[in-house]
């Protein structure tokens, strides 16, 4: 049982929360410990899982990550006004074999999936995303993928397996699971034109880092459908980070990051979140506890919502648009904005009812001006389910 394989959460960590306030994240969270071992999974919101794995690593670790730190720095921060069940079922150490700690980490959270219950995976190195991606095999036929990351990370086609290349293999090895891939925050100059190009080719979505940090809220509706999200700390600046030299000047401020990380957790169907690629360094504990926290946060805070012609909480808007008559729904409870896109017959489609997909007041604002969003353009090439 890959259970069996897990590190009970550390005696210095624990000894801490003891000495922390009733509020405190670490004396709500229920703990695997040396002594009472796993903690009861039923009826759990988060696990939280560390991974030590970072022998795929683009440029090679020189230490451990520290992940009794970033518990500790987490377990300080206190509970929101919030009704959910935190477990912490410790760490995954790195196996015999990559593939080794890979197959522990996807048997491991299928089965969290199959609980309900959403895994907040802090790791190593970013390839641990592609056995988080693996763990759906079974579970969900088709998987949104969210990448907040300044790369694509999809690397040259002979390369092994690494954390700048994990997505090469997501797309290209059977059974194809990906439905839609998102970046958010790429920067040009750390990305080949051919990469670039090839998102293009796939319709996926990629939304460079000046027009999110312009305005976070374009964030939102790219992540209201993910059901992966894997974040690379390098898509934070430098300055937030501590200045580790492996990160650039230019990324997402704290403040940036945190409100991307609560949108993630406020989903419709966030059921993977992960963290990777941090630094050894306390501003860095730091602020990805502060990710961690706003994530559970936005996630407690989520409003579920289907919008429908007879539902009076939503309002319809028919958008004439060159050859398309676009149908757009904007909540009266959240002010959120969807477009249907009419479902193409072909492998990914599973009924001829119109799709939902999330946009934004800008995206209703252009049909208006007769130019169709791109959005709903690489959604209706896809045939999006």
């Amino acid at each position: 049982m890959a259970f069996d394989f897990l590190l009970p959460v550390s005696q210095r960590v624990l000894a801490h929360c003891e000495l922390l306030p009733a509020q405190a994240l670490g004396r709500i969270v229920y703990k695997h410990t040396e002594q009472e071992g796993l903690p009861v999974l039923a009826g759990a919101t988060y696990a939280i899982l560390g991974v030590y794995e970072s022998r795929n690593a683009f440029i090679k670790k020189t230490s451990r990550l520290d992940l009794d730190e970033i518990r500790l720095q987490l377990y300080r921060l206190m509970e929101g006004n919030w009704n959910d069940t935190i477990v912490d079922l410790g760490d995954i150490d790195e196996g015999e074999a990559v593939k080794d700690t890979y197959f522990v980490v996807r048997e491991i959270l299928a089965e969290l999936l199959e609980e309900k219950i959403i895994p907040i995976v802090i790791g190593a190195t970013q390839d641990i995303t592609y056995p988080m991606y693996r763990s759906f095999d079974g579970i969900a036929d088709m998987v949104n993928l969210v990448s907040i990351d300044s790369r694509f990370d999809f690397g040259a086609e002979e390369e092994l397996i690494s954390s700048h290349s994990y997505m090469s293999r997501i797309i290209t090895e059977k059974p194809n699971n990906l439905f839609n891939f998102s970046n958010i925050g790429y920067q040009s100059y750390f990305n080949a034109q051919e990469e670039v190009d090839l998102m293009e080719r796939l319709f996926f979505d990629a939304y460079r880092l000046g027009e999110i940090a312009a305005d976070v809220a374009l964030a939102e509706p790219v992540l209201r459908n993910a059901h992966l999200v894997s974040l690379d700390a390098r898509a934070i600046r430098a300055s937030e980070m501590g200045q580790p030299d492996s990160f650039s000047p230019n990324g997402f401020t704290g403040r940036e990051i945190c409100a991307i990380t609560r949108y993630a957790g406020m989903g419709d169907n966030i059921s993977i979140f992960g963290i990777f690629e941090i630094e050894n360094n306390m501003q860095s504990f730091q602020l990805v506890a502060q990710m961690i926290w706003y994530f559970m946060e936005g996630h407690n805070f989520r409003i579920k919502e289907r919008p429908s012609q007879s539902d009076p909480d939503f309002i319809r808007y028919i958008v004439p648009c060159e050859s398309e008559q676009l149908h757009f729904y904007k909540s009266a409870l959240t002010s959120r904005w969807w477009v249907e896109v009419p479902n193409l017959l072909g492998a990914h489609t599973k009924s001829q009812v119109p799709a939902l997909l999330p946009c934004t007041e800008q995206d209703y604002l252009e049909a208006c001006d007769q130019n169709i969003p791109e959005r709903w353009f690489k959604a209706y090439k896809k045939g999006f389910n």
